[in-house]
């Protein structure tokens, strides 16, 4: 999932980030909330865990403003406020649920799992193409009755490709993806992700299922009946 995280405080922002990141999700982590609306506008996010008491704009007015253009992505509110009229006020801001500080990982991963089945884009915890299973809870990738475990950044990658099955990808939109604000990759980055994820495709028998479209990208192609192996 594509997750916007924004908190001021640094000493809460990078270990959120971090745990958000090992389980396969990709984040853009803001500490400011200006920079925050600005992205709203300009980004389909999968979900927002905003922080309540943020300078300037608030989580809940920036809660607001996300539900009043329309937009739908479950959100999920930082607080220390955990009163019933303060819950009733974020929810009531339109936000889908309530987690009080000091924010406890494991329940906020639970959380997390539980509103991307709320997500309009939820298509459900397997991806599957042909032969090829993805697993999103436990970064796993299944084909030929055999299984993988791939890192969060290999997961990234796949996860993408198999949103977008068939299509030619360029690296600028594979970076795009999976890259989130203010992250500058390397330049060999991409290149080096995708030879670590067929990697990954050849330990279950799958490895030219992505394919390299010189000049152009890569794209995730089931190979022909009678040329699978």
């Amino acid at each position: 999932m594509l997750i916007l995280l924004v908190e001021d405080d640094p000493a809460q922002l990078e270990p959120l980030q971090a745990v958000l990141l090992q389980a396969g999700h990709i984040v853009d982590a803001i500490d400011d909330s200006e920079t925050a609306q600005w992205l709203i506008a300009q980004k389909e996010y999968d979900l927002l865990i905003l922080d309540w008491m943020l300078p300037k704009i608030s989580g809940i007015a920036l809660c607001r403003q996300y539900r009043r253009s329309g937009k739908t992505a479950p959100v999920l509110m930082l607080t220390a406020k955990d009163t019933i009229a303060d819950k009733v006020t974020g929810l009531d801001a339109g936000a889908d649920d309530y987690l009080v500080k000091p924010v406890d990982v494991v329940e906020l991963l639970a959380r997390v799992r539980a509103l991307r089945r709320r997500s309009p884009l939820w298509q459900g915890d397997l991806l599957s193409l042909d032969a090829l299973r993805l697993h999103l809870s436990t970064l796993t990738l299944e084909c030929h009755q055999m299984t993988t475990q791939l890192s969060s950044r290999e997961f990234q990658l796949m996860e993408y490709l198999m949103r977008h099955p068939r299509q030619v990808l360029s690296h600028e939109q594979i970076e795009q993806a999976l890259w989130g604000w203010g992250t500058e990759p390397e330049s060999n980055a991409v290149t080096t992700l995708v030879r670590r994820l067929r990697q990954r495709l050849q330990a279950v028998s799958a490895k030219d299922w992505l394919e390299t479209i010189y000049g152009m990208g890569y794209r995730l192609q089931p190979p022909e009946r009678g040329m699978r192996g």
